[in-house]
């Protein structure tokens, strides 16, 4: 309980820096969000096996051609979802969440990939196996939603952390959709983070297998404890990224850093994983503001 305690409190004066710091920026806030946005898409489409690598992912966002084949699927994979994430980074401040609004985002999501499940839910006989069990009869997908969004509204005094992680977890376990669940999902705690005040968080592709324990632990005991870490520490993550920005500090590799402050880059290294030093990972290197 410490460590929650601690990780709900350092977010709290994170966000309360960055909203002292954000006023009057909005231009510089913009331009850090649409430089996230390929970055969001690769680590969303490398956890459900994507071959794209970042560097591709930001030359299809900007039209530039690839030095290899790529299938035409994951061609609109990245176009598709970058269209989601601006959407979100745009829009979901003033727009409730609900069932309507998730199958526009699908729709968006899966439009030339699979128009025959664009923008709707799981039919009669519809069925889709979910680690090693059978997802939701779609029978009953609309009440599972409902229900789940009653128990996220219904928790407001939670951390916002907390409830992330459970609505996540829960969205996942229903699996309304024939594909691209996983995707929806990670952006649906977008949606809801930026809705309520906060800032966009980043699941990356390294945290993948920790990612599918999240989901064993629920599926097995229904508890929430990795889910809500991984969630923690990527919304520190992106707080201390913006900071940084906002402070106007000088940002350097985590190496040099070191170098400069003459300490263990391993240990530095350690620090900025558990996110107790104000570094972010950006582009797959992990870096800081002097």
């Amino acid at each position: 309980m410490a460590n929650k305690l601690s990780i709900y409190k350092r977010v709290q004066e994170l966000r309360q820096r960055y909203c002292e710091q954000a006023a009057g920026k909005e231009a510089l806030l913009t331009l850090l969000d649409e430089a996230e946005v390929a970055e969001q898409v690769y680590n969303s489409n490398a956890i459900e096996n994507s071959t794209l690598t970042l560097e591709e992912t930001e030359k299809i966002l900007l039209q530039v051609d690839l030095d290899r084949y790529i299938s035409e699927r994951e061609l609109f994979e990245a176009k598709n979802l970058a269209r989601v994430v601006s959407y979100i980074n745009e829009k979901a401040e003033g727009k409730p969440l609900n069932s309507k609004r998730i199958l526009l985002l699908h729709e968006m999501l899966i439009s030339n990939i699979r128009d025959d499940i664009a923008g709707r839910f799981r039919q009669e006989g519809e069925w889709v196996r979910v680690g090693n069990h059978i997802a939701l009869d779609p029978a009953l997908i609309d009440s599972a939603l409902a229900k789940m969004f009653v128990e996220y509204d219904a928790g407001p005094d939670e951390h916002i952390i907390k409830r992330i992680a459970r609505l996540h977890l829960t969205f996942e376990r229903i699996h309304p959709f024939v594909d691209g669940n996983g995707r929806i999902g990670r952006v649906l705690n977008n949606y809801l983070l930026i809705r309520e005040g906060y800032v966009p968080v980043n699941i990356k592709f390294v945290d993948r297998t920790r990612y599918y324990d999240a989901f064993n632990e629920f599926n097995m005991d229904g508890k929430t404890a990795i889910m809500a870490e991984l969630v923690g520490r990527a919304l520190t993550n992106s707080y201390h990224k913006r900071l940084a920005y906002l402070e106007g500090k000088e940002i350097i590799s985590l190496s040099e850093y070191a170098k400069r402050n003459q300490t263990s880059h391993p240990n530095l290294l350690n620090k900025a994983q558990r996110q107790t030093i104000e570094a972010f990972l950006e582009k797959g290197k992990w870096k800081i503001g002097s």
